[in-house]
């Protein structure tokens, strides 16, 4: 009884909200700035910016649209489980708004009082480092997949904390995701163009790495911005090695991706490491998926030693189709990591823990990740469904958690 109240009173609401005519400025500007804008802006990550009423107004019918089945915003974490500070989801009363608005015929209205400014996690602040790939480099026309190196050296002349790093691809089309890397050693330069296949590769990749996971970009990641009195360290004359995975062309482009790097001008009190759970920590092997199933893996991690975590960024290709994992104390109490119940291989972010969530030693980490390889699954793509393992290729699969934590 008390539910359909609860029902019947907002639905009442929302009938004596939408009786009165709906307007840009009034209504709808601060819902599209502080959800959309980020990504839609002048060189930002969307196909096309949506920071001017005239902007918003063009694609209105699509915004009301994708805003209405919760396509966009791209926010694949379940809120109701744990949220994040970097977190995008639209309140059912705010998507009712743009629709009813649209429908009224999207009215502009007059501007009230100053405009909602741009949310940034890093305030508009300038790069102190930007680091660009020599040479722009010709992506295949042959209708392939891609795998490439490159090497790119900061020259830094001493070491220094990393706040926050960006990675910004050169063709947002075919750069299918990223990986960074760190080389102290500078005896990999000559990886720099090298194909994932070069047998050259395997004598380059002999050499121990300063850092094998330094960030991963992949469609839908925004830069990730560590905690005040945390960065990760950067030693001087530091390479930095990008493997760049390229997604099939048939015409002939060019890529040519830099990185962003953000230094702390803060004392730096704890050093962000990084935890990853790859496929060798699967407690139900081999992580080999067959066709026409739809498996599930495991995974249980012990840390001994507490962790302040900052981020968590689950991966997996296109035959995942949920994920969940959470941190079971000594104490027997259950901490929410994060739970995707819809995995979207297009749609992938570095969640931020809105406070570093502290996790005691001796914890376990649980994971499950659930597949789809069957010949009905209209991600698969193989059809019919074949035989899958663990690879880099998006036909292959993966299941990886990265965690930043201090």
């Amino acid at each position: 009884m008390h539910k359909i109240f609860v029902t019947l009173l907002f639905t009442g609401f929302l009938s004596q909200l939408f009786a009165q005519e709906l307007t840009y400025y009034e209504d709808i500007e601060k819902i599209i700035i502080n959800n959309c804008a980020s990504c839609h802006k002048k060189n930002g990550y969307g196909p096309f910016p949506l920071t001017t009423y005239e902007e918003v107004k063009k694609k209105g019918t699509f915004i009301a649209h994708v805003t209405k089945i919760k396509y966009m915003p791209p926010w694949k974490a379940d809120p109701e489980y744990r949220t994040f500070k970097n977190q995008r989801v639209l309140k059912k009363e705010e998507i009712e708004k743009i629709n009813e608005w649209v429908s009224q015929g999207m009215k502009e209205g007059k501007k009230v009082g100053e405009r909602p400014k741009i949310p940034d996690l890093l305030n508009n602040r300038k790069p102190d480092l930007v680091l660009e790939m020599k040479d722009s480099y010709i992506i295949s026309n042959e209708g392939i997949e891609d795998y490439r190196f490159f090497n790119l050296p900061t020259n830094l002349k001493e070491d220094k904390y990393i706040e926050s790093i960006e990675y910004v691809p050169g063709n947002k089309r075919q750069v299918h995701h990223s990986r960074i890397m760190a080389d102290t050693t500078n005896q990999i330069r000559g990886i720099n163009g090298l194909s994932e296949y070069d047998p050259k590769v395997l004598e380059f990749q002999k050499k121990p790495l300063a850092d094998e996971f330094l960030y991963g970009w992949v469609p839908g990641n925004l830069p990730i911005l560590y905690p005040e009195g945390t960065g990760k360290k950067m030693y001087a004359d530091t390479d930095l090695l990008l493997n760049i995975h390229y997604a099939p062309a048939s015409v002939t482009q060019t890529d040519k991706s830099k990185i962003k790097l953000y230094f702390s001008k803060k004392n730096v009190e704890h050093e962000i490491k990084v935890l990853a759970i790859r496929e060798n920590h699967i407690a139900n092997q081999p992580f080999f998926l067959r066709k026409e199933t739809k498996p599930t893996f495991y995974v249980k991690y012990r840390i001994n030693n507490d962790m302040n975590i900052v981020s968590i960024m689950p991966h997996m290709h296109y035959l995942g189709q949920s994920f969940e994992s959470l941190a079971l104390t000594p104490d027997g109490l259950e901490i929410p990591l994060i739970k995707i119940n819809k995995w979207d291989f297009n749609w992938q972010s570095t969640y931020l823990y809105e406070e570093p969530l502290f996790i005691p030693k001796g914890s376990i980490i649980l994971v499950s990740a659930t597949y789809d390889n069957t010949s009905g699954n209209p991600s698969n793509p193989n059809f019919p469904a074949k035989n899958v393992g663990y690879g880099w290729n998006s036909t292959d699969e993966m299941m990886n958690l990265v965690f930043y934590y201090f």
